[in-house]
């Protein structure tokens, strides 16, 4: 069940990792942090955004889909659901805890960063 902490939904490993399991099309895991922190370690298949790209793109996001935000601790992917927030787009979910807090698989190198922003490109490895 997710908790609410500043007015965003926080979710728990357990729970991003079963979104991640059942696949849900309209569902998009965006990592934000900085590309040598993806780089050592990633949830596999998971999209890199990072924080400070996102502004110039959020114009483009879909605002019915549903995203949920990861980054280090929680911090920086809890400013972005907040803003996507001040933007119209009401879905969010933030990952409480961050990489920090994963205790599931985890993948290195630039598998998925994002370098031409689309909703297709948003998509997870595995569901292309």
């Amino acid at each position: 069940m997710p908790e609410i902490i500043e007015g965003v939904s926080h979710l728990n490993a357990d729970e991003v990792y079963e979104v991640l399991n059942q696949s849900p099309a309209n569902v998009y895991v965006i990592d934000v942090r900085e590309p040598e922190e993806y780089e050592a370690g990633h949830i596999p298949g998971i999209p890199l955004l990072p924080m400070g790209q996102i502004p110039e793109h959020v114009d483009s996001f879909d605002k019915d889909a549903e995203y949920i935000f990861i980054c280090r601790s929680g911090r920086r992917s809890l400013e972005v659901a907040r803003f996507f927030q001040s933007e119209g787009i009401e879905k969010v979910h933030n990952y409480l805890g961050g990489m920090l807090a994963w205790d599931k698989e985890i993948a290195h190198g630039n598998e998925h960063v994002i370098t031409e922003f689309s909703m297709a490109n948003l998509k997870r490895k595995d569901q292309n």
